[in-house]
This record gives C-alpha cells, sequence and structure tokens, in this order.
C-alpha cells in the first residue's frame, strides 16, 4: 500500500494539533499542583468519584473512566487516600472487587479546585475560540474519537447517553 504523504494544510493542522496535544496537559497541571496541590490526572480521579452515585465506583470503573491501568490507578489512589481524599474498601456486591469512594475531604477539595481548573480551561482553550468554532471542536472530537476509542471505553466522559446512563 502506498503511503498518503500529508498535504501542506494537513501537515500544518496536524503539527499545530501536536503542539496543542504535548503543551495543553502541562498547562492544566501547573495550575492544579499550584493551587490545589493536585496533579491533573488526580484532579480527574476525584473529579469522575465526585459525579459517581453516591460519590464510589469500582476501582475497575474508575480506571476505565480514567483511562488509566490498574496499577497506575493504584499509585494514585494510595496517595489521594494517604491524603484523605478517597477512601477504598471491598465491594459489598463483589468480594473480589475494590471500591474508591470520595471522602468528605475529598469532596471540599474537588468543589475548591474546580473554579480554578474550569478558569484554566477557559483561558488556554475556549476563550480563545468562537462559539462556531467550540461547536466545530465538538463535531471534530466526535468526528475523531470512534477511531481511537473503538471499544468506547471512554464514552461516559464524551457521549451524552452513556453519561445519563452513569448518572442514574
Amino acid at each position: 500500500m502506498e503511503t498518503r504523504w500529508l498535504d501542506d494544510d494537513e501537515r500544518a493542522a496536524w503539527l499545530r494539533l501536536m503542539a496543542v496535544v504535548e503543551l495543553l496537559p502541562g498547562a492544566l497541571d501547573t495550575q492544579l499542583r499550584r493551587d490545589s496541590r493536585l496533579s491533573h490526572f488526580e484532579y480527574f480521579v476525584l473529579a469522575m468519584l465526585s459525579e459517581a452515585p453516591d460519590r464510589t465506583l469500582r476501582m475497575t470503573q474508575l480506571g476505565r473512566l480514567t483511562n488509566a491501568t490498574l496499577t497506575r490507578l493504584s499509585h494514585v489512589s494510595r496517595r489521594l487516600e494517604e491524603r484523605g481524599l478517597i477512601a477504598r474498601f471491598q465491594c459489598p456486591e463483589d468480594g473480589r472487587a475494590t471500591n474508591a469512594s470520595l471522602t468528605q475531604k475529598g469532596w471540599e477539595t474537588v468543589v475548591q479546585a474546580a473554579p480554578g481548573h474550569v478558569g484554566t480551561v477557559r483561558a488556554t482553550v475556549l476563550d480563545a475560540l468562537s462559539a462556531e468554532q467550540v461547536a466545530q471542536l465538538h463535531a471534530i472530537a466526535d468526528a475523531v474519537l470512534p477511531r481511537l476509542d473503538p471499544e468506547r471505553r471512554l464514552a461516559a466522559l464524551y457521549d451524552d447517553d452513556v453519561q445519563a446512563d452513569v448518572a442514574s
């Protein structure tokens, strides 16, 4: 099969996307570490728990929602547990599984961190875009995500129908 090389416009768009992909995590991490003593991934874990029924999820489900291996999630969960932000315990429905639950201190931490995080998301991305560009970004992500996530592991983050199922 012959390689379909990028034309000048495709290459320019691709390189700009790569720059965003490389720079955005650092910007999010810097703000959260400075203001809340959390990494972006730690905040993401706390945020997913904060949105779950009873602020509790099985570790496997939390891993799927955060796109984390169980090893990575276990290490981060241990650190969050040591800080009193989450509690882990045996799942009552399945003794082989472990649940993670947001503690009151964890809830207060995520509530305190959220405004600064949203402000950074706005300042670094959304406020630079017109309403039409936000809609285009949404459409672009909807076109690309099925190729990146064919098993729909992260569908609860971006599919409104799955979000409703998770919340209920």
